[in-house]
């Protein structure tokens, strides 16, 4: 019996085993009919496409194909200005369009080859001592770079007014390109043979030779090249610099200004684009904010001239190959995490060269750096913990990103909002709230403040039938600091969203696009993008200094509804100093950390002195285009334009003027000083 169980149990077994084998035999055998079928699928569609390909070539080959050039370019053309009459939105938006448009091509003359120091300047200057005598490192990996860019950018580097550097180059250029090394070479043999005649200065430094130059074996590609120069380089700081660009004679004397000047740790500076030939035909002009961690994740908008303490790279990588395309946002993103002192110079010093197989002419010139730059942003997020987050490219551009972070849980939001009388804007508020928004854990509190009419008090005893509606009652003449603190103690919310009765939901998730910013430990307010009833932007964040009274205004103003912005910045989220109260969320408890708003701003500016406050204390305030209302602005109130208001309101401007002095001297770090103070529309300084 025991040996015919064995037996039995043996065959069991067997037969197990030959099923197993059966089934991974099947498992395999599906999976090469799949793998079959897919190439299969692959040698049609490469049918397809060389088919289209020989079509697409004999359309281009036809002479009819070529006459029709100019007629399909001028197609082209008045597309495009369809495109951009609609961002202008009126013919009033047209008229501003040009306006700008004039005031940027006077400005750009201060900008070029006029903004180079005179000879007695450059020596002045190259003579200057510095108590810290920094040695800077310049790095540029070379490929095939054309004889005429190699040049440039290298003079460039020698006509510098801070005579401490190196320029390292690293070059993996191919066997067509021989003269790459040849004209290197010149420049080698002529620079570093030449430091006896160097200014006392430069000798002091105890420098040795000016170029560094190494052939390499093979091309390493931009992360590998530039490695290779680091391997090269002596400096405490370093430099990146791209092999056709070009630098302002004063970058690095500017640079090691603010090194001594605020220990600067990572600095960058404004640029601009420029058609090949000639840097005072410029295409693009970029003039950044300061340090703007949000801005920096949505958008690599410090780009060019990086230099930074070498002692950033302790531990860790400059380039890695992974994000090729985009190593140089991956990089800047950890080492200004690091950095103690990020300084941005204000100054337009680097010149970035457009030609047609540069990014700056076309993203399309590297494709793969769209997913470089996504995945560059998706590293840095999460090795600051974030999670379950989402990386989308917006209509501004490829890689300007919108990021949209996981809400954890489900935290009550009160809405506060301010009335007197003006049922039909409340009613239009309140009802946009409740149909349209998809966040469904909030209440509503609106603060009755002394209404005269009954019809009124009928629509409150309508609303509050709904649980998520309460009425409280604010006794006093209207002082909007004292109404919405008086709410804020009456609401039973995690956070408080602050909103105009004269407001209208358009975005359906706009408390979700809120508040995955609010929740952040670093964040203080969060504010939306409001336009007019005309589609036009009433707010799109604030700016210190801005407008006649130069307290703060709106940038963006007046300006229609699908404009991308200055640079973009319509189209991501990012940090600004202030934010408007007619929307603003914000946790109790830093409403109340910074005690609320200031009763002594009545009406005006109470808004702007809390983001302030919130600022003082280290948060960042937030604007986000992706929380969409209508503002249909002082309907309700009235505007600030005449007689006693007029009057308080130039009494509130003083006092806050007085009260943020030493804020305002300053400037606005998210709003360039080369911007004017007159226009809301990031027009520059004539």
């Amino acid at each position: 019996m025991e040996d015919k169980a064995n037996y039995q149990q043996g065959d069991v077994s067997s037969r197990y085993g030959e099923e197993k084998e059966t089934d991974y035999r099947s498992e395999y055998e599906k999976e090469h009919l799949r793998c079959a079928d897919l190439a299969g699928r692959v040698a049609d569609l490469e049918a397809k496409c060389d088919e289209l390909t020989f079509k697409l070539n004999r359309i281009k080959e036809n002479p009819l194909w070529k006459m029709s050039a100019p007629l399909r370019r001028c197609m082209h053309f008045i597309i495009r200005q369809k495109t951009r009459l609609k961002n202008c939105g009126s013919l009033r938006g047209v008229w501003a369009k040009i306006k700008y448009k004039d005031i940027e091509r006077r400005a750009r003359e201060n900008y070029g080859t006029k903004s180079f120091p005179s000879e007695e300047e450059s020596r002045h200057r190259r003579e200057h001592v510095f108590p810290r005598m920094v040695k800077i490192s310049i790095l540029v990996p070379l490929y095939n770079t054309p004889e005429e860019f190699l040049r440039e950018m290298i003079e460039s580097v020698l006509n510098q007014t801070y005579v401490n550097w190196e320029l390292c180059l690293a070059d993996g250029s191919d066997e067509n390109h021989t003269y790459v090394e040849k004209v290197v070479r010149e420049y080698e043999a002529k620079v570093n043979g030449s430091c006896a005649a160097l200014p006392a200065a430069f000798k002091m430094t105890g420098s040795g030779s000016l170029i560094r130059y190494r052939k390499l074996k093979r091309n390493e590609g931009i992360s590998g090249n530039t490695n290779k120069c680091l391997e090269m380089a002596t400096g405490e700081y370093i430099g990146l610099f791209d092999h056709d660009d070009i630098l302002h004679p004063n970058v690095l004397y500017e640079y090691v200004k603010v090194i001594n000047e605020k220990e600067a740790d990572y600095i960058y500076c404004d640029e601009t684009t420029f058609k090949s030939g000639d840097i005072n035909k410029m295409l693009t002009m970029h003039f950044k904010p300061d340090y703007a961690i949000d801005n920096l994740r949505a958008n690599n908008y410090i780009c060019h001239f990086s230099v930074f303490a070498r002692e950033l790279l302790d531990g860790t990588e400059l380039f890695r190959s992974r994000f090729d395309g985009s190593q140089d946002h991956d990089m800047i993103l950890r080492l200004t995490d690091r950095a103690k002192h990020v300084v941005h110079v204000p100054k337009l010093l680097y010149y970035w060269r457009s030609h047609p197989d540069s990014v700056a002419s076309n993203i399309e010139a590297k494709p793969y750096a769209i997913e470089s730059a996504r995945g560059a942003v998706a590293d840095h997020l999460r090795r600051h913990g974030f999670e379950h987050f989402q990386i989308t490219s917006t209509r501004a551009f490829e890689t300007i990103f919108k990021i949209r972070y996981q809400i954890i849980g489900s935290p009550k939001i009160s809405i506060l909002i301010a009335n007197k009388d003006h049922v039909p804007d409340l009613k239009r508020c309140v009802t946009s709230i409740l149909e349209k928004s998809t966040y469904e854990n909030f209440e509503i509190l609106v603060i009755e403040n002394n209404s005269v009419e009954s019809e009124t008090f009928a629509y409150y005893r309508e609303l509050t039938e709904n649980d998520k509606v309460k009425v409280v009652n604010y006794e006093g003449t209207f002082n909007y600091s004292s109404v919405n603190n008086f709410g804020a103690a009456e609401a039973a919310g995690e956070y408080l969203l602050l909103l105009n009765n004269d407001t209208q939901v358009i975005t359906v998730n706009w408390m979700e696009e809120m508040l995955m910013y609010a929740q952040r430990k670093d964040v203080g307010a969060v504010g939306a993008k409001l336009y007019y009833g005309d589609k036009t932007i009433q707010h799109a964040g604030v700016v210190l200094g801005l407008g006649a009274h130069r307290t703060a205004g709106h940038s963006h103003y007046g300006q229609h509804r699908d404009n991308l912005g200055y640079m973009g910045r319509l189209c991501y989220a990012q940090n600004v100093s202030a934010v408007t109260g007619a929307c603003l969320l914000v946790k109790k408890a830093l409403f109340e950390e910074v005690g609320g708003l200031d009763e002594s701003f009545v009406v005006s500016l109470n808004d702007v002195d809390f983001c302030l406050k919130l600022r003082e204390k280290g948060y960042l305030n937030v604007f986000t285009p992706f929380a969409e209302l209508y503002h249909f602005e002082s309907m309700s109130r009235g505007l600030d334009d005449d007689g006693e208001r007029a009057q308080r309101y130039n009494r509130e401007s003083e006092r806050f003027r007085e009260k943020w002095k030493e804020v305002l001297a300053g400037g606005d770090p998210y709003y360039n000083p080369n911007f004017s103070l007159d226009r809301s529309d990031f027009a520059l300084k004539i």
